[in-house]
């Protein structure tokens, strides 16, 4: 085999060097004296003497003889270069100090020499490589055709990729090509290999000469540029991969079987939403914060990035007990001077959140905690009202018997003209902080005599799917894969919004800080996603074809799932505010002691687990909840 061929032993080579310095140093001094063999050997015995001695000290200090010459690489070669360049130094300090006027190393020979000898011991070395590559490229061992790759970017990265592909012993892809976005490239080489811009026709070009995979280099940042290469590529029937980074290379090198296909997620992320406000610092800098649900996707995230604004303490509230352990030991190891104090606990348990409150006093309320799933929720209508009203209900009330600062909740698009239960348990939380708050304001205006008292401020966040947060349908789609198929989607027209958790929690830190009472801040989620196109291009991105390899099966809607998510009510306006992502929802305002005797009604019928009784109740709360659930159809009609 060809990578099997014995390095040659570095005496070889620093022999070899040594003897070409030589040889270099006679050719240039016969060319300055135009051949002419008297002059030429003049003083030669004691010129080669100094050459030894100072080139062989010079290749021990520099180990420019210790590089595998077939990997000859620009740091090789630099060092080559430098090794003569102060070898021709000291040649000019020989003939002034030591020879004086005889002049065997004149300033002509010199230079001569130094380009002979720099050409000579790089080009050997080249050829040495080029002959390697030639020969473990047509060896009679190359029995498998190499693949044809392109790489983007045209960068030094991007090139070393290049070289890492195209040397791996035995390797089966081939570097043909490389892809940029830099316009001035396009049409030119790098190390022989022509560049192309990303546009739809050089790929079809690549496509047509055999090009059957696209290796990522660098991560692109700007989303709407890797959508259009991708789509492009995965129109061409062109696979996708990237490389990992640096870091997760095996023993610090590379391998074709280290590629990885890239994610979906990265496709659906929009631009990095860059938030500068010195006003979260300032909120949150010193203060005692409290996060339920904090061991779940979103309230994590949420913790993860509180952390930076230099809390005192923050409190994380979960009952979920092996999650909420694995999530304060990742605290513990990356954030070593992090206080925080895990507080296992049900939002549904007052008494429980009575301690809480007492022993911590926290000044801030972020509110993930929540039943999210709509199939479960559907099933158990009890339980969703148990958690997400009964729990929001028992903080809303304490942060204000304990004079919280404010109070930011997490609610959902689903609770904006509900179709199940689980949007309409979160529309009633909505509603009761909201009205909590306005019934407190108008409380405080009668008591304006008195002094203007504190009130807790609620502000509610309301956003539609995050990527990768727990049960999402993206991870689950991977799993079916993984599993050879189907995946399975409920209908070919349904869509979605998507967030990424980061950025929605970013979001839900602004809005807290901006908000002063009573809103519900609406984020801007971009374009909805056809879920159907979305397994579509999972599918691909694994190199497999639609329907062909994976099967995609169409399951129909589940109770209480509706084909579009709404981030408003139809009665329901926007006004904007300073940052172009965040709106407020002009919502329609209910008297709270109305209110809060509906929810009490419900509250008990939901201890009770009455089931239709629980989901009219809700209706009763929420006219515009229009369940589509077959099982409650009773409650549609008497409700009408």
């Amino acid at each position: 085999m060809a990578y099997k061929i014995r390095i040659l032993p570095r005496w070889l080579v620093f022999l070899l060097d040594l003897f070409l310095v030589c040889f270099c140093l006679f050719l240039a001094r016969a060319l300055k004296m135009n051949f002419s063999w008297p002059h030429v050997v003049v003083g030669l015995r004691s010129m080669t003497v100094v050459v030894l001695l100072l080139n062989a000290a010079l290749f021990y200090i520099f180990k420019s003889y210790a590089g595998i010459v077939r990997y000859t690489n620009i740091e090789d070669t630099s060092r080559l270069v430098m090794v003569n360049a102060i070898a021709s130094f000291f040649y000019l300090a020989v003939n002034i100090f030591v020879y004086h006027s005889q002049n065997f190393f004149t300033l002509q020979v010199v230079t001569i020499n130094f380009f002979i000898t720099s050409f000579v011991i790089i080009s050997y070395r080249l050829a040495v490589r080029y002959c390697f590559q030639f020969y473990k490229l047509y060896s009679e061992g190359e029995k498998v055709p190499r693949k044809k790759v392109a790489v983007y970017n045209a960068s030094a990265n991007g090139l070393h990729i290049k070289n890492v592909m195209n040397n791996l012993p035995n390797g089966d892809m081939q570097v043909v090509a490389f892809l940029d976005d830099n316009l001035s490239g396009n049409g030119k080489l790098l190390e022989g290999i022509p560049i192309y811009t990303t546009n739809e026709s050089n790929i079809e070009k690549l496509k047509n000469e055999g090009v059957e995979l696209v290796i990522f280099v660098n991560k692109i940042t700007e989303k709407d540029k890797l959508n259009a290469l991708v789509d492009n590529c995965l129109h061409y029937g062109i696979r996708i991969q990237q490389v990992p980074t640096m870091r997760d290379w095996l023993n610090g090198k590379l391998d074709t079987q280290q590629l990885q296909n890239i994610n979906i997620e990265d496709l659906l992320e929009r631009e990095v939403i860059k938030i500068h406000n010195e006003a979260i610092y300032t909120e949150l800098k010193g203060k005692k914060i409290l996060v339920t649900g904090a061991a779940g996707s979103i309230g994590s995230e949420l913790v993860r990035q509180l952390l930076n604004y230099r809390p005192s303490l923050i409190i994380l509230c979960d009952q979920a007990e092996t999650p909420m352990h694995e999530f304060t030991l990742e605290i513990q190891e990356k954030y070593k001077n992090a206080n925080i104090k895990a507080y296992l606990g049900d939002i549904t348990d007052r008494q429980r959140m009575e301690h809480l409150f007492e022993v911590y006093n926290p000044q801030i309320v972020f509110h993930a905690a929540a039943y999210k799933h709509v199939p479960l929720m559907e099933d158990n209508p009890s339980i969703a009202v148990m958690n997400n009203v009964l729990g929001t209900k028992n903080l809303a009330e304490l942060s204000v018997a304990n004079d919280v600062e404010k109070f930011v909740m997490i609610s959902t698009d689903k609770a904006v003209n509900p179709t199940n239960v689980m949007g309409a348990s979160k529309r009633i939380a909505e509603i009761f902080t909201q009205s909590f708050y306005r019934s407190m304001l108008n409380d405080m205006e009668l008591h304006k005599e008195d002094g203007t008292p504190h009130i807790t401020k609620f502000v509610t966040t309301r956003f539609g799917n995050v990527l990768g947060s727990n049960g999402s349908v993206i991870p689950r789609f991977k799993m079916q894969l993984e599993k050879g198929g189907p995946i399975t989607v409920t209908h070919p027209e349904i869509t979605r919004y998507f967030m990424t958790i980061p950025e929605a929690c970013i979001l839900v830190l602004e809005a807290g800080v901006m908000g002063q009472g009573g809103e519900i801040f609406v984020f801007d989620m971009g374009k909805p996603v056809k879920i159907a196109d979305l397994a579509k291009k999972v599918i691909r991105l694994a190199g497999k074809e639609p329907d062909v390899d994976i099967q995609i099966v169409y399951s129909g809607l589940r109770p209480g799932e509706k084909l579009y998510e709404e981030l408003l009510n139809n009665a329901e306006n926007t006004r904007p505010t300073y940052h172009e992502k965040i709106l407020i929802a002009d919502v329609r305002e209910y008297n709270f002691a109305d209110v809060s005797k509906r929810v009490e009604k419900l509250i008990a019928c939901a201890k009770q687990h009455y089931t239709l009784e629980t989901v009219y109740l809700m209706k009763d709360l929420v006219p515009e909840f229009v369940s589509t659930n077959v099982a409650y159809e009773k409650v549609n009609a008497t409700t009408k």
